[in-house]
């Protein structure tokens, strides 16, 4: 399939509209809610509890935004669903429930996190969650492997209609990225991936463009490319000369360039 002129027909807030004056908080329901506010889609991340539930989180560890510490994924969904977001009211929402709370009045792009290791739980469950729900959403990922089997498996995981993409750089440096193996490191970075995935949509670092990839998706496959994380007008300038839309925070989205 081809990706449906929706996953980038708007803005896209990286987790939600969070931050600036009203001191909102990533991946929350308020964020995402200010977003919709906004007129912008929503990007979000997930992670995996214990005992196999889908959670909008995007580290693997608790301490930057919560009062806990450790790794979520050592905590059950009872647990999880305790665990208070420092600075809000909210608690980490399940899948399902921010799904609920964005109740499809805007497109949703959730990324699947991965450390990796040929662990497909998260992947199943996402899908198996976003089955279940109305409204336009896609899923992406840096994992190839991730995105290959859920291309392998869509009619089974229910996503005949659900767009899969790729998030990606030109750079896998090690130092940011110690649980790659080298050698997958540059296969990610050329793209060798792309007979098993053929993304239907990529996410691509804006300080990477312009490059080759990207180029040769978007003019010359027609894949919509996303551009990731456009902090500032500059920023926003290059997304709109080499990308369809602008994954962005902050309040660069008041005064984007014409």
């Amino acid at each position: 399939m081809s990706a449906p002129g929706w996953v980038v027909a708007k803005p896209v807030a990286h987790r939600g509209l969070h931050g600036g004056t009203a001191g909102l908080v990533e991946n929350t329901c308020a964020a995402a809610l200010a977003a919709i506010a906004a007129h912008c889609a929503i990007e979000c991340d997930v992670q995996l509890s214990r005992d196999g539930e889908a959670f909008v989180f995007h580290d693997e560890r608790l301490e930057r935004l919560t009062e806990r510490s450790g790794l979520l994924g050592d905590l059950d969904a009872r647990e999880v669903a305790r665990v208070q977001i420092a600075g809000s009211a909210e608690t980490i929402p399940s899948l399902q429930g921010f799904l609920a709370c964005v109740n499809g009045r805007t497109p949703l792009i959730i990324e699947i996190k991965s450390a990796f290791d040929g662990d497909m739980r998260l992947a199943e469950r996402t899908a198996n969650v976003v089955a279940q729900t109305d409204g336009p959403i896609a899923l992406k990922s840096f994992d190839p492997e991730i995105m290959a089997h859920l291309r392998t498996h869509r009619a089974r995981l229910g996503l005949e209609r659900t767009p899969l993409g790729i998030v990606a750089e030109a750079r896998f440096d090690p130092a940011e990225w110690p649980e790659l193996d080298p050698e997958l490191g540059r296969r990610l970075a050329q793209f060798l991936h792309w007979p098993q995935t053929r993304p239907e949509f990529l996410s691509w670092c804006v300080h990477d463009l312009p490059h080759a990839v990207p180029l040769l998706l978007r003019e010359g496959m027609g894949v919509p490319v996303m551009a990731w994380t456009v902090r500032s007008p500059p920023d926003w300038e290059i997304a709109r000369r080499w990308a369809d839309q602008a994954v962005f925070e902050g309040e660069v989205m008041k005064s984007p360039p014409a």
